[in-house]
């Protein structure tokens, strides 16, 4: 059957309210209206208000809310509208929620979800387009995943929610109207990264929203006759970097595309553990595909220059291999 990212999600949440009747699912607009991209619409009608809570225009208040009732025996979904938004709770999920283990002893742990849009390239300007998974992704304490495809969205949020301690989902703006086949649900891991295409020449590395380009380049590629091996990170924290260094200890030669900023980016960590465990194995330096150092335009044209495309990861790629 032909399911969308969007429809995948709400199946989760659907399936999981269903499950266990501790879980219910807050934030901005989630109820009556159904979610700014309808993840949860017809939730509401199915699970009434006291399962299906709007909030206030508050993220600090209610993602407080929220770890405050994970930490009393409940299994919230905390849904942030965009990721951008998320730094007004940023004390909360960074300085309570991933610290209360810790802080503790062991006495207390946050087993709260907390959902967010990313990404760019649907016109919503800088203060709803940014990629900031590396900010997360820098904080002990907490599980950071980047569903990239349907079966991910699918099935990610049920070990995310088993998980004793936070998990933060970030799901790419430009996926919620992929579709794909999903006849039935499948275990998906949350620890290990996932080889998407295998190959022999180059290892493209990438998570989230950019994996579908990063496929695109990878045919394209073959039709040059470069074999390219496509590794979706989709688990931010913990890293897999085992899964990274075996692929590229075979290709020998790896670009990462990361929509995040080129400093300071989740590319550049990637890059350093590759360079710390698999120096000797490489061909050629390290490449990334990368965000412009803009906030992220409106207009569509520079919206487009400022983010990762496929003819940007086609070049790199080629470079790498001496143009060839």
């Amino acid at each position: 059957m032909t399911t969308s990212y969007r429809d995948a999600l709400r199946d989760s949440i659907r399936e999981a309210m269903h499950a266990d009747s501790r879980v219910f699912l807050m934030g901005e607009d989630v109820g009556r209206y159904g979610g700014t991209y309808a993840v949860s619409k017809g939730l509401l009608d199915e699970f009434g208000p006291d399962r299906i809570r709007d909030t206030p225009l508050s993220e600090l208040g209610f993602v407080g809310v929220g770890i405050g009732a994970a930490i009393g025996g409940m299994r919230p979904i905390v849904e942030i509208m965009t990721v951008n938004f998320s730094l007004l709770a940023l004390d909360q999920i960074v300085n309570t929620a991933a610290c209360l283990r810790h802080m503790s002893g062991g006495q207390f742990s946050v087993p709260v979800v907390v959902r967010m849009a990313t990404g760019a390239g649907r016109q919503l300007a800088a203060q709803h387009s940014h990629s900031l998974e590396n900010w997360y992704a820098h904080i002990p304490g907490i599980r950071v995943l980047a569903p990239a495809t349907v079966a991910d969205a699918r099935g990610m949020l049920a070990p995310a929610l088993a998980d004793p301690d936070p998990v933060v989902i970030f799901e790419h703006v430009r996926l919620y109207n992929t579709t794909a086949d999903l006849d039935r649900l499948q275990p998906v891991d949350i620890e290990s990264a996932c080889i998407r295409r295998s190959g022999t020449d180059v290892t493209l590395v990438t998570y989230g929203g950019c994996l579908p380009k990063t496929i695109a380049a990878a045919e394209v590629l073959a039709g040059e006759g470069i074999d390219a091996e496509v590794v979706d990170l989709r688990v931010l924290r913990p890293l897999d970097t085992d899964t990274i260094i075996a692929s590229v200890s075979r290709t020998r030669r790896v670009v990462v595309v990361d929509e995040g900023w080129r400093s300071g980016s989740l590319a550049a960590e990637v890059i350093a553990r590759i360079a710390e465990s698999a120096f000797y194995d490489l061909d050629a330096p390290p490449q990334r595909v990368c965000s412009a150092e803009v906030p992220v335009p409106y207009p569509r044209h520079l919206e487009h220059a400022a983010i990762p495309q496929v003819d940007t990861i086609v070049s790199t790629a080629r470079n790498l291999l001496g143009g060839r």
